[in-house]
């Protein structure tokens, strides 16, 4: 598979890049800064903001995947990141590609039938910024009527670098936990998950979550 993955410098984004050249995929990583910490990679420097850019990189990919992150310079994320999802698509489609896989948040799972962990009282203020926006992308996502083949993959409530195991739930749009109560995953297993979806397309316009 050829893969255009934009954001490929991240935590999580550089861990789909990895993941995704170790099973033999060709990987452009793309970041504004155009470096990538992964070997084996073509790196390329772009502005997801700028969907002509995103044509340009994606022409000829089977998939497109986006680990964007939401602004996190004490601005309000939403509308900027609605606005980045937005050219993402503006891009992709123009490319002529069908299947796009995007990293997601954890705020607007579940937690009760039709109640959001992002709504709840006591949800971390520092983080709700970020949880609103991405449930914005997830609407805009939702939204789209022209056949795109997107998949959202939300990760657990707590999500840090951490060891390869290959072992981990696959949901839909409710938290999943542990027997205690903990909503977990490492980085390492969401990007295992995130190519898995890659390779399947086994959530096609649709939203999935992963987690221990």
């Amino acid at each position: 598979m050829k893969l255009v993955l934009f954001g490929a410098t991240g935590m999580v984004g550089s861990r789909i890049a990895t993941e995704a050249s170790a099973r033999g995929h060709q990987v452009i990583a793309v970041s504004r800064s155009g470096q990538s910490p992964v070997p084996g990679v073509i790196t390329a420097a772009a502005d997801v903001s700028d969907p002509a850019k995103v044509t340009e990189l994606a022409a000829g990919a089977d998939a497109v995947a986006s680990a964007c992150a939401p602004p996190r310079d004490g601005t309000d994320p939403r509308g900027p990141y609605l606005a980045l999802n937005q050219s993402l698509v503006e891009g992709v489609r123009a490319a002529g590609v069908q299947r796009l896989v995007v990293a997601g948040g954890a705020g607007s799972l579940e937690v009760a039938p039709g109640q959001a962990a992002a709504d709840q009282p006591g949800f971390p203020e520092a983080y709700l910024p970020e949880a609103l926006a991405q449930r914005d992308a997830l609407t805009f996502y939702r939204g789209l009527d022209d056949g795109l083949d997107w998949t959202y993959v939300s990760p657990a409530a707590a999500i840090a670098p951490g060891e390869r195991t290959g072992r981990f739930r696959i949901g839909g749009d409710q938290m999943l936990t542990d027997e205690h109560g903990n909503s977990r995953i490492s980085a390492e297993d969401y990007a295992v998950a995130f190519v898995d979806e890659l390779e399947k397309d086994a959530h096609p316009r649709a939203r999935m979550s992963v987690a221990y």
